[in-house]
């Protein structure tokens, strides 16, 4: 039986990714590069929360889809820009980005608590149940934390669990190695290298049903 994450791990995720990005300096650049990524700081917590409300949004359905997206109408604000249908409004400022954030989160929690088990719905990297969206959702916040945490100069460390349980659930491929949980989430998903083992340049998670 795999260890899958719940929704309280996801809650709880969610919670400490706030709280570490309320405690950025107040002369933090948001605009600045998310780690190794094209987008800014601000964008990549964007994408992280539509991110969150997509995947509660597959679940929520009383006929999820199995084919597709629900057609929310995203829009890119320029080439190469994350594919939005959820925005902070800017004249909020950092309160309301990360209340947008927050919301999006506890969105997705609340639906994950409520979607029977053999609820399926698209994503695709597979056919998807409430744990699998539970851990892709875990997936994102984690890793676009670690992204945020890079620009912006701040220590954001998850704990192990919330890593083993992502992992266990949608990286089946990611081989069990020495070293803890988190590199290994990272290294998983094109973010670092481990001892033998380069970054990944070519990665994905499965989405199906694992039993």
């Amino acid at each position: 039986m795999i260890d899958s994450p719940t929704p309280d791990d996801l809650a709880l995720a969610v919670r400490l990714a706030v709280d570490t990005l309320t405690a950025a300096p107040a002369d933090a650049d948001w605009s600045r590069p998310a780690g190794t990524l094209a987008w800014s700081c601000r964008e990549t917590v964007e994408h992280l929360a539509d991110d969150l409300l997509a995947y509660a949004a597959q679940l929520a359905p009383a006929r999820p889809p199995r084919d597709r997206y629900v057609p929310f109408a995203a829009t890119r604000q320029y080439p190469g820009a994350p594919n939005n249908f959820v925005r902070a409004d800017p004249a909020a400022g950092l309160p309301g980005l990360l209340e947008v954030l927050d919301a999006s989160g506890g969105l997705m929690v609340a639906v994950a608590r409520v979607t029977p088990p053999d609820a399926r719905a698209f994503h695709p990297w597979g056919l998807a149940d409430p744990s699998g969206f539970t851990a892709m959702s875990l997936a994102e916040t984690l890793v676009h934390l670690h992204d945020v945490a890079q620009g912006l100069g701040l220590r954001w460390d998850p704990p192990a669990e919330l890593c083993t349980r992502t992992l266990a659930r949608i990286f089946p491929d990611v081989p069990r190695t020495a070293a803890a949980p988190w590199p290994t989430l990272l290294w998983a998903t094109g973010r670092t290298a481990l001892p033998g083992l380069p970054p990944r340049t070519d990665w994905r998670w499965y989405a199906d049903v694992r039993e």
